[in-house]
This record gives C-alpha cells, structure tokens and sequence, in this order.
C-alpha cells in the first residue's frame, strides 16, 4: 500500500462488524483468495459491483481482480482503515514492532510446548499459570517482608526499594488474564472460504458440485483450551445452510458442522465464506445468545470485561492496600484486634 502506508508501518484498523459498507476509496482489510497465496491483504476499494468489491493496492497498475482475484466480498471484509480528511491514519514502525513482539510470543510458546499449529486457547494456559505463579510468588515475597511497623522494606521513607504497589501488580494480574481470554476468542476464530464450482455434470473431487444440487462440506470447530467454549457460526450467503449454527465445545474437545452448499444454476467458480465467532463459556448460555443477537463483539467485550474486572478485584481483595499508609492502619488495625481477642480470653 506505499506510498499510503510505508511498509514497517501500521495503521488504525476498525473492525468492519463496526463500519458501513466500504466505498470507493476505502482502504480494507480482507481475506484475499489468490493473493500471495492467500490471507489478510490491505487494499483500496476503486470499484463497488453487483459481483462484489474490486480493489487495488496503491501501487499496484492493476487492480487485484485483473490479476486472477475474485470480488471481493462482505464476508471477506476483516476491518476498514481509519480515515481523516481521507488520508489514512498511520502508525509509524508499528508494523515492525508487532511482528518482532509476535515472533517473541511464538519462541516463548515454543518453549512452553506451544507449537505454531497449536490454537490460541492452548497458548492461554501457560499465560494464566504464568500469572498464577507471579501471583503467589508476590503474595508470599509480601507477607515475609519486614514489619512495616519496624521501618523495612515499603515503609515510604527513602525509595521503598523493592516494595511494587498492589494496584499495578492487580493491574498486570488483570492484563495477562484478559489478553489470554482474547485471544483464545479471536484467534481460532474468523472467516472459513470454499472455492466451489458449479459444473455441468456430477465430480468426486471437493467442492466440484454439479449446478443446482446440494454438497456437504464440514466445518470443525476444535478448542484446544481447558475452558468450554461456545461458537456461532454464519453465512452471508443465501446458498448456504449451516446445521448447526450454534456449538458448545468442551475442553480439548471438537465438535463438526454440517456445511451445506447448494451450487448455483449457472456454471462457474463461486468462492463461499463461513464466519465463526468463538466466546469463552463463561456465562450462561442464554446470556451470550442474547448478547450474540444484539451484536456479534458484544459478548467478546462483556466476557473480556468481566475477567479482567473480576481478576482486578480479586488481586486488591489479596494484596491489600495500595498506600504504605493505608497497609500501616491495616496492619495496626489487626494488631489491635488480636490483641482485643486475647483480652476477652483471659
């Protein structure tokens, strides 16, 4: 897309659940079938048709649909480029930060016995257990630390050195906690195509289905996590019929859907999407339909929110208060009960 983004740099993408439908001049992201073999492109919008989008990048002479690349399609459509006074706004080196912070995520699960096939919600366990072990090993650090009466370690006077405040370790705790639960939702999840081709005569091979007849492909859902999760799958195609288009997958379980493809009467090469969103099952199920229906992002962000306002919560309730004044009152104030207590014994 140079020169509107130079490469090594990123740009504020705006997920298309959230955007209009694209026009002529919008930069997309989307699933491209046929480009560098396939995958996320970023590209421009030069062309809205009856058959979809055709697009092109900025540097391109050609578009994208000149060179073999299907329409591109709503189902395709992943997020739109932020645009002000249309020019896109850029992050500079963005890009390269997050593919050197990625690769340093994949080394890391590597070494935890991640490999790269595996999904998002095994890569959460060694996250969750990760903050686990931080989290005790603090708790315990904290409570052999001198008195806070006898003037030791984060009792405010000079540096406090190596005395961390609760409240960023609550933070931080809360953090890990939500980027593992995202990521075991968004990464397994997203856009499924199918290249189907209506023929004039019945095929064995995949996806080769005779024109006007009804073929049945299926779609597995895995989770690789220790958390039950809950999926919705869809099709914005009126060719397709999933069965069924709600699945509940408990740990390190799999389940299938039946996707059912009828070709059209017209003979050709018609590319088919199928759109999963992936949720924790960590409310009860009515309560994530509900959510689903109002908007597909709705239960992501209600499910991320309750995790990390839960940990959040929890770790304060643990470590305590933030201030040194504030762990002074508390300590002094359970002092003063205990010794109340042996009073009334004796």
């Amino acid at each position: 897309m140079e020169p509107t983004i130079d490469t090594g740099d990123g740009f504020v993408a705006i997920p298309s659940e959230l955007t209009d439908d694209p026009e002529p001049g919008d930069v997309i992201v989307f699933e491209a079938t046929n480009i560098q073999g396939g995958g996320l492109t970023t590209h421009r919008v030069v062309e809205e048709t009856s058959q979809g989008y055709v697009t092109r990048g900025d540097a391109n002479p050609f578009t994208d649909q000149d060179s073999g690349e299907p329409h591109v399609r709503d189902a395709q459509l992943v997020a739109e480029g932020w645009q002000v006074n249309g020019e896109v706004v850029t992050v500079p080196l963005l890009g390269t930060t997050v593919m050197t912070a990625g690769e340093t995520i994949e080394r890391v699960g590597t070494r935890l016995g991640v490999s790269e096939s595996g999904d998002a919600s095994a890569l959460a366990l060694p996250i969750l257990g990760l903050s686990i072990v931080l989290y005790a090993v603090e708790t315990v650090r904290e409570r052999r630390s001198p008195s806070l009466e006898s003037g030791g370690i984060g009792d405010g006077r000079g540096t406090g050195d190596g005395w961390i405040d609760p409240r960023l370790l609550a933070v931080g705790f809360a953090l890990l906690i939500v980027l593992a639960a995202a990521a075991a939702m968004i990464v397994p999840a997203g856009t499924q195509s199918y290249d189907v081709i209506s023929a004039e005569f019945e095929s064995d091979r995949p996806l080769v289905i005779e024109r006007g007849t009804t073929d049945e492909v299926p779609y597995s859902i895995a989770n690789g996590g220790i958390v039950p999760t809950r999926s919705y799958v869809e099709s914005g195609d009126e060719n397709v019929r999933l069965e069924p288009e709600r699945a509940t997958v408990g740990p390190r379980g799999e389940t299938t859907v039946a996707v059912s493809i009828t070709a059209p009467d017209e003979t050709g090469h018609y590319p088919t999407y199928v759109t999963e969103y992936r949720y924790l099952y960590v409310l009860p199920a009515p309560v994530i339909d509900a959510l689903y229906e109002c908007h597909p992002w709705l239960p992501f962000a209600t499910i991320v929110s309750l995790l990390g306002g839960g940990t959040y919560l929890l770790s304060r309730r643990l470590l305590g208060p933030g201030d040194v004044r504030s762990k002074r009152a508390a300590v002094r104030s359970r002092c003063t009960g205990a010794r109340s207590f042996v009073r009334r014994l004796y």
